[in-house]
C-alpha cells in the first residue's frame, strides 16, 4: 500500500509500505476513504523532537475490511470514524471519560500512521465508531474532522466549561480554534470572542459562531478581552495553539474563577509559578477523549446539524502529500484533506 513517511525534518515521501494484517483477536483493518495533515503533524515537519522515517498521520475514516476474532462492535463493511488515540473504552480511567490516557492508549501518529491506503486499529470496539450507515460523499470531510480536531476543539471549550450564561474566547483561528469557537456556540455560549489575524480564518470562525474577532496578541491581546468583558476577562478561554505566548495569553485572559481549558500541543510551554498562582482559575486539557465524544458528534453530523468539514480548505490526493505539509508550514491552507 501507499503511505507517507516523515524522513527528516520537512522530507515527507508517499512511498511503498507493508499491508497491514490482523494480529490480535482485537485488531480491525480500515480501507481508508480520507485522511489529512493536523497542525501537530508541523511538529516534526518544522524540526521540533525527533523524527527518522516516522510514518505520518492519526485522522481517518474508511471501511472496515476485516476484523479479528474478538471485535464485537464493529464489522467488514461499516463506515468508521477513529479517534486519534487508541483506547480500550472499557478500563477504569475510559469509563470516566479519558479515554486518551487509556491504560492501553497508543497514538495512531506514533506507531500506526493513517496518511496512508490501508490501517490496523487495535482495540477497534474501543477506539472505532460506526456510522449509522454509508455516508454521502459531501459528509466524509465533517466526519474526518470528527477523529481530532472536532473532538479536540470540543474537549477544549468542555475543559473551559463554555455554555449558557458564559463568555468564551478562543485563543487560535487554526483547524482546532475553529473547531473550539463550533462547539462553544453549540454548547450554548452566550458570547464567543475569536483571536484571529487572518482574514480567511475570521470568516470562517463568525460562520462558526464567533461574535467578535480580536486580532492583537500576548498582553494586547489580553488587554483586548478584558475591554469586551468589563474588565473582567472571559469566564471560559480555549487555548489552540501551544506556544509560550498563547499560553500565557489564555492564562491573561481568564476571569478569576474562570475555566481555561488547553488543546494546543506544546513542547516548549513554560508556566511560571507566581503568575498562575496569582490567576487563580481552573485548567484542564492535553490529548483529547475524542473518543468519549464521538457518538454525539457522528450523530450531529449524520443530522446536518454541524458541518466542520468547511475547517478544509485544500484537498490533495495522498501521492501529494508533501505539498499538503508545505501549504500548511507556509499558512497557505488551514487543514489539507487527503484523498485516497
Amino acid at each position: 500500500m501507499r503511505g507517507a513517511v516523515m524522513y527528516t525534518p520537512g522530507d515527507v515521501r508517499v512511498e511503498e509500505r507493508e499491508d497491514p494484517e490482523i494480529i490480535e483477536p482485537t485488531d480491525a483493518i480500515v480501507k481508508l476513504t480520507a485522511t489529512c495533515i493536523c497542525g501537530s503533524d508541523l511538529w516534526p515537519y518544522r524540526g521540533v523532537g525527533t523524527v527518522d522515517h516516522q510514518f505520518m498521520g492519526h485522522e481517518y475514516v474508511g471501511v472496515v475490511e476485516d476484523v479479528g476474532s474478538e471485535v464485537k462492535n464493529v464489522k467488514p463493511g461499516d463506515f468508521v470514524v477513529g479517534s486519534f488515540v487508541i483506547s480500550d473504552n472499557t478500563c477504569e480511567i475510559c469509563r470516566s471519560g479519558f479515554q486518551s490516557k487509556c491504560v492501553n492508549a497508543v497514538f495512531v501518529g506514533e506507531t500506526i500512521g493513517t496518511q496512508a491506503e490501508r490501517a490496523r486499529i487495535p482495540y477497534a470496539d474501543g477506539t472505532l465508531v460506526a456510522t449509522p450507515g454509508q455516508p454521502d460523499p459531501e459528509l466524509i470531510p465533517a466526519l474526518l474532522a470528527a477523529s481530532d480536531v472536532l473532538g479536540t476543539g470540543w474537549f477544549g471549550a468542555v475543559a473551559a466549561e463554555a455554555g449558557p450564561g458564559k463568555t468564551v474566547a478562543v485563543v487560535g483561528d487554526g483547524a482546532v480554534g475553529l473547531m473550539a469557537v463550533l462547539a462553544a456556540r453549540q454548547l450554548g455560549a452566550d458570547r464567543i470572542i475569536a483571536m484571529s489575524r487572518h482574514p480567511e480564518r475570521q470568516k470562517l470562525a463568525r460562520y462558526y459562531g464567533a461574535d467578535d474577532i480580536v486580532e492583537e496578541r500576548g498582553d494586547e491581546g489580553v488587554a483586548r478581552i478584558k475591554d469586551l468583558t468589563g474588565g473582567l476577562g472571559a469566564h471560559s478561554v480555549v487555548e489552540a495553539v501551544g506556544t509560550q505566548e498563547s499560553f500565557m495569553q489564555a492564562v491573561g485572559a481568564t476571569r478569576g474563577g474562570g475555566h481555561l481549558g488547553y488543546v494546543g500541543l506544546n513542547y516548549d510551554v513554560s508556566i511560571p509559578g507566581i503568575e498562575l498562582f496569582f490567576a487563580c482559575i481552573h485548567a484542564l486539557g492535553g490529548p483529547a477523549p475524542v473518543r468519549r465524544f464521538l457518538p454525539d458528534l457522528i450523530q450531529l453530523i449524520w443530522d446536518r446539524t454541524i458541518d466542520p468539514g468547511k475547517v478544509f480548505d485544500l484537498t490533495l490526493p495522498l501521492d501529494l502529500a508533501a505539498e499538503g505539509y508545505k501549504a500548511m508550514d507556509e499558512r497557505r491552507a488551514t487543514k489539507v484533506l487527503l484523498t485516497l
